[in-house]
């Protein structure tokens, strides 16, 4: 069948429509972001953007945070464990806000020197890269999303998932020691954390994955030490740990050393699961997981699904990112992460 010229001339109007409709959405991307509306999908909500923020301002920002953690994380592999705890430490309290890097002042004791606080590391990571953006492009790049990227890219070095995260947010203005009673002690059982961690919106299933950025990382004795005498009033040792697991710990109580979580502890994999179902969590808050009906299916699948704890893993990780986020006027950006301006 013949086309008419009129035909041809038409279909290639629309095409060419198209294609400028695709140039001016690549160009609308490029210049403004994808915008992440905290529910899974991308819109106009929050101000978070996904991918592009920095691009126009400082578009070596990723890079630029990303070589000093490598950095870093090269001399130390431990301390991939540190900046996830940290970015955890700061999200439940204030929100990401990075109001956990504020040093204490004359008048006021700060986040980070709350006995739950006291063993958070990383801080010279945080700072490296402050540093590096204030010559590069100041007063631009916020303490908060320096610490939300330094996370990810900690959890990426070790071997997780890679996954991009909203930027946007901006630095709190408060840091009281007291605000960190909303961080979850040790000794919570699974319904607890459940029930805590649904006041900031996540189901079981997000405790449950976000509970695996344990699988980095020691435990000091001071958090397990109750588990191993004087339990309760019809147990001496915690029932829900295993006999000869219960030794290792109080040889490292003992020694004043620290407990890995598991066996790989400056690998990010699955491994956290399978120690809680050899009843070798430990702490009780790790391994109240397995010992609940309602929590044991989601470790039984994480432990046997690699694969599925990591997609869960970075879907709740960017969640968690977006707790209580300051923007605008509500918020500030720090030249130094330590103090507010």
């Amino acid at each position: 069948m013949l086309c008419s010229s009129k035909m041809i001339y038409q279909s290639l109007a629309e095409m060419g429509k198209y294609k400028l409709f695709m140039v001016i959405s690549l160009m609308d991307i490029i210049v403004n972001g994808w915008r992440f509306d905290g529910g899974g999908g991308y819109g106009l909500v929050d101000g978070l953007r996904m991918d592009y923020y920095y691009l126009m301002n400082c578009p070596f920002a990723e890079g630029i945070v990303k070589n000093t953690v490598n950095r870093h994380l090269q001399a130390d592999p431990t301390l991939a464990a540190a900046l996830v705890r940290m970015h955890f430490h700061d999200c439940f309290v204030e929100g990401c806000d990075a109001s956990v890097l504020i040093d204490s002042t004359k008048g006021n004791t700060a986040e980070k020197d709350s006995p739950a606080n006291l063993s958070l590391r990383g801080y010279e990571i945080i700072d490296d890269v402050k540093e590096e953006l204030e010559k590069q492009c100041p007063g631009v790049v916020s303490c908060a999303d320096i610490l939300a990227m330094a996370a990810r890219d900690a959890v990426f070095f070790a071997g997780g998932p890679v996954y991009d995260i909203p930027k946007g947010r901006k630095d709190g203005t408060r840091s009281k020691i007291e605000d960190t009673i909303n961080l979850p002690p040790p000794t919570l059982n699974s319904s607890e954390l459940i029930k805590l961690f649904g006041r900031h919106g996540f189901t079981a299933q997000e405790m449950v994955a976000l509970s695996g950025a344990h699988t980095l990382g020691v435990a000091r004795c001071s958090s397990f030490k109750n588990r191993l005498s004087n339990f309760d009033s019809t147990h001496d040792v915690d029932p829900s740990l295993d006999a000869q697991f219960a030794k290792i710990l109080t040889k490292r109580c003992s020694e004043k050393s620290e407990q890995p979580f598991d066996t790989t502890k400056d690998t990010f994999d699955n491994d956290y699961y399978n120690a809680l179902q050899r009843k070798s969590g430990v702490l009780f808050s790790d391994q109240t997981l397995y010992n609940n009906p309602r929590t044991r299916g989601i470790v039984d699948a994480y432990a046997f699904n690699q694969a599925m704890f990591f997609l869960d893993f970075q879907q709740a990780m960017i969640k968690m990112g977006l707790l209580d986020v300051k923007e605008g006027s509500k918020g500030e950006v720090r030249s130094n992460c330590r103090i507010i301006n």
